[in-house]
């Protein structure tokens, strides 16, 4: 997901939708059918340098769409803060969009609410198949055994975008490979109100996915293997101590960075105001703000030690957006039509190609525009090295918990309260107490 990134209220309200019968999006008359032939709603997420910036790319598309079919599409960009709650809003009151993306690592979530229409085979033949889907990005999209609860529309992964003229200037010749490296270069580039490495403290989805990749490398996980969550397990509080210390005690990250939620730190590096930035397929983002591709590079994420692969040494979660239809819309069949607009190879071409992420639909990457060397380190990291989150149905309780707790743990790194593996255990486990009960 382009930076999974849930609303604090998010376990709150699922479990509301938990609870509730299977209820949806569309309007209240639900029921799946085709009152509504000629117009769709479509939410999108914020996957480009602004709500505007989103607008422009997507309404040419949807424009095509109704030429070519009829159908009007009334498009709405919400942003990543805001997304999940609106999403668990809609599968409780019944009154939301027919056609929505949602971050991948919620697939499961919302899957449990029985509000999104189910991708049987049947339906997947609708949009010309399922095969059509590389397997990495159909693992992200519900549980296990059950018929997906979306279907892929952008692939990505974290990488290291580094300033090239910044590093130079330093005197280091080569991006970090380690975190070591990472913060002995940070250090350096630390100074003359420049920053080494950018973050979105105040954002909890971004922080649980770095914290999920840091626990992954230090052999451990947040959930046991029966689905408990096990959020004060050593390795789990060593992970989270060593992200935060990367303000706390490295002072790479600026104190500030602990308010960033809305994709500050990216436009920070576009400015060059820090020199490294970890993100999920940044290219088109930074190119929107002004930067050139020659002004930076783009490597792996650090690894503890050695090189990227798999178990210790994953340094991504598998990221990506699906696009997910409301069971009770009122225009199913356009719905279904959208879909297969959407993952047509055409448009895969294209929506990829703006918002520089890789095509989950396999023979639309083999376009050559997805062969430059940013696309080269996330195709290999996706293939090598990138692990996928929990597909549980708690998972966006567990970005919301967790995340908020790391977001509070940076701002005391930001007021210079200490942040010790004490108090990180603290915070995790107040966390834990958040989850619901087995």
């Amino acid at each position: 997901m382009r930076s999974i990134r849930a609303a604090a209220t998010g376990a709150v309200t699922l479990s509301l939708a938990l609870a509730a019968s299977a209820c949806g999006g569309g309007s209240p008359t639900g029921g799946g059918s085709d009152d509504s032939p000629r117009t769709l709603t479509y939410w999108a997420s914020n996957q480009g340098a602004s709500v505007e910036a989103d607008k422009k790319v997507l309404q040419p598309e949807l424009d095509k769409f109704e030429k070519q079919t009829g159908i009007e599409v009334k498009l709405e960009v919400v942003p990543w803060s805001d997304l999940l709650n609106r999403i668990l809003t809609a599968t409780t009151s019944g009154q939301g969009p027919d056609v929505l993306n949602i971050g991948n690592t919620w697939s499961a979530s919302l899957q449990a609410t029985g509000a999104l229409l189910p991708w049987d085979e049947k339906n997947f033949d609708k949009i010309g198949g399922r095969d059509r889907f590389v397997d990495s990005a159909l693992a992200s999209t519900g549980a296990r055994g059950e018929d997906p609860a979306a279907v892929p529309l952008y692939s990505m992964a974290y990488a290291l975008y580094y300033n090239k003229r910044m590093f130079a200037d330093a005197g280091i010749a080569e991006p970090p490979a380690t975190w070591d490296e990472l913060v002995a270069a940070g250090k350096k580039l630390s100074k003359d109100g420049r920053w080494g490495l950018g973050a979105e403290g105040s954002n909890p989805s971004e922080n649980v996915h770095h914290a999920f990749v840091f626990a992954k490398q230090h052999g451990a996980d947040f959930f046991t293997a029966d689905g408990r969550p096990d959020f004060t397990d050593d390795g789990v509080v060593a992970a989270v101590e060593q992200y935060v210390d990367l303000m706390a005690e490295d002072e790479v990250i600026a104190p500030g960075n602990a308010e960033y939620a809305q994709n500050q730190s990216v436009s920070d590096f576009a400015k060059g105001r820090t020199a490294m930035l970890l993100w999920q397929s940044a290219s088109a983002n930074l190119k929107s703000q002004g930067m050139s591709e020659d002004a930076y590079g783009v490597a792996p994420v650090p690894v503890q030690s050695g090189t990227p692969g798999p178990g210790r040494q994953a340094n991504s979660m598998v990221a990506g957006i699906n696009l997910a239809v409301f069971k009770n819309t009122d225009n199913l069949d356009g719905a279904t039509e959208f879909v297969k607009f959407m993952t047509s190879d055409a448009e895969q071409k294209i929506l990829n190609k703006a918002y520089s992420t890789i095509p989950p639909v396999e023979s639309a990457q083999a376009d050559p525009a997805f062969d430059t060397p940013a696309n080269a380190v996330l195709k290999d990291t996706l293939a090598k090295s990138a692990v996928a989150l929990p597909q549980v149905a708690d998972e966006s309780q567990f970005e919301t918990a967790v995340g908020t707790a790391i977001k509070e743990l940076f701002a005391d790194a930001a007021a210079g309260r200490p942040v010790t593996a004490e108090s990180v255990k603290a915070r995790l486990g107040k966390a834990q107490q958040q989850m619901p009960a087995k």
